[in-house]
């Protein structure tokens, strides 16, 4: 072998093994770097979709906990057992990687928590009824916050992330400061947030400021503290497309070292080329349709310092979600799922088949079941059915339930097709239930608005907050307003 071609042999060889250690050297220090817990609690986990194309809703959730970095933030009794989620947003990436919405849930909110199992102890807790969200995971961990979202919106959530009180702040590092915006010089006191008018790059301690903070913004409330999250993670995205980090191995294994060291998920994510994959996903997508939202509430009923889901707008916003509607532009068309593709299977018909004699409409037995969570939306059904012919119908109020279906007792499989069909409920949601009195329409959340299943989504008016294209401003708390 002449000397040149040892030489270039050499030089190749060793910058392959270069190359395969340092690879090796960041896969096994990211790979060890990641904390895993269970996905559920008691719930039971949904289908699994594929990391690089599928539909994936990932829970993402800020601890409160005070352990190790974080004990200077307070004491360990502050935050007991697995801590409360300070911050709870669920991102849904859609099918085709073209939107992403993050829906943001205010912690104040009252909500149902299930029966939750510890994974660890074994213990099981009960269920829990006007809780607040942020108190889900305190006893049986991370788990029972997914089971509890999956009871609220209908959902079946594929994923969590939970970063501490140190994440936010390696990571604002780690990409130079965040810009942020607000109307007036403000002062919190409580949370240490001192910010000038007008835009300021933020990081370390005052970007995890900015965040917990509860009374900078608006009238000191939670909902003006989630707009300004909201806003901080517009301006996050911004900055990582513009410099193009998601494309540069460089600055993705740096911040892929700051958030694997202070992050826990489920174990479907705890590897590393599968976070890797989903950052790939999000690289393209316009950030016009990154869009940010926090669901509809009121101040509750038991409580006027703690929120409920306001109605019927929830419901919509949830229906919404599960029709994978995009938020930004609720007229356009959706992206079917691989199984909505291809029709079911239908059975053959015999030639010995004997066709069903015609009935009279207006004696058939029709009730319907309110489970939309929308007071008097049974009404409307029946009025719809009454219109169509129905005229002997019944209605109450149910129990929530995600998918609309429509039920025939004996004899009632005829009605119950010529009901689903004048309601537009597919065939694969008519049911036999032996126990039910003629033909029974079961409304759920995915059917709240009109007369037809599946007909133009109804939105409340400016759900989206922003999306990750919007630079706003945060309006500052009048009572914290410094000169």
């Amino acid at each position: 072998m002449p000397v040149w071609l040892k030489i270039v042999t050499g030089i190749v060889s060793l910058a392959l093994v270069g190359a395969l250690a340092f690879a090796g050297f960041w896969f096994i220090k990211l790979q060890s770097n990641i904390s895993k817990a269970p996905l559920n609690a008691g719930g039971g986990a949904g289908a699994p979709v594929s990391d690089a194309t599928g539909r994936m809703q990932i829970l993402i959730l800020g601890s409160d906990t005070r352990d190790g970095l974080n004990g200077e933030y307070g004491t360990e009794d502050d935050s007991k057992g697995y801590g409360k989620s300070d911050v709870m947003m669920l991102m849904d990436i859609s099918e085709d990687n073209k939107r992403v919405s993050v829906i943001s849930f205010p912690r104040d909110l009252l909500v149902d928590i299930p029966e939750c199992k510890d994974a660890k102890t074994k213990q099981t807790f009960p269920a829990r009824s006007g809780v607040m969200i942020n108190e889900a995971m305190g006893e049986a961990g991370i788990g029972c916050a997914v089971d509890t979202v999956n009871q609220l919106t209908g959902l079946k959530v594929d994923h969590f992330m939970m970063a501490d009180f140190n994440a936010v702040k390696e990571l604002s590092n780690a990409v130079g400061g965040v810009d942020v915006c607000i109307s007036d010089a403000v002062y919190d006191p409580d949370s240490r947030l001192r910010l000038p008018k007008g835009t300021s790059a933020v990081q370390g301690e005052m970007a995890l400021a900015f965040l917990r903070t509860r009374h900078a913004f608006a009238d000191g409330g939670d909902l003006g503290r989630i707009k300004a999250q909201q806003g901080f993670l517009s301006s996050l995205t911004r900055k990582i497309k513009d410099e193009g980090t998601l494309s540069d191995p460089g600055k993705m294994l740096k911040i892929a070292d700051v958030v694997t060291q202070n992050l826990t998920v489920d174990e479907g994510l705890a590897s590393v080329p599968t976070l890797l994959t989903i950052g790939n996903r999000l690289k393209d997508i316009d950030i016009s349709k990154v869009a940010f939202v926090a669901v509809p509430t009121t101040p509750a009923l038991a409580d006027p310092n703690r929120l409920e889901i306001a109605e019927p707008a929830g419901s919509q916003l949830f229906s919404a979600l599960q029709q994978d509607i995009d938020l930004t532009d609720p007229t356009a068309p959706t992206t079917p799922a691989p199984s909505e593709t291809a029709a079911p299977p239908t059975a053959t018909p015999t030639e010995t088949a004997t066709p069903l004699p015609p009935y009279d409409k207006a004696l058939q037995p029709v009730t319907v079941a309110n489970g939309t969570g929308v007071a008097g939306r049974s009404q409307e059904i029946v009025q719809a059915l009454i219109s169509g012919g129905f005229t002997q119908t019944g209605r109450f109020e149910a129990t929530p339930v995600s998918q609309s279906v429509v039920y025939y007792g004996t004899g009632f499989e005829d009605v119950a097709i010529d009901v689903a069909a004048q309601l537009g409920i597919p065939a694969a949601q008519i049911l036999p239930a032996p126990r039910v009195s003629g033909v029974q329409v079961y409304l759920g959340t995915d059917f709240t608005s009109g007369g037809t299943y599946g007909a133009d989504v109804a939105l409340p008016e400016d759900i989206v907050n922003q999306t990750a294209g919007d630079t706003l401003c945060q309006q500052a708390n009048p009572l914290l307003i410094v000169n």
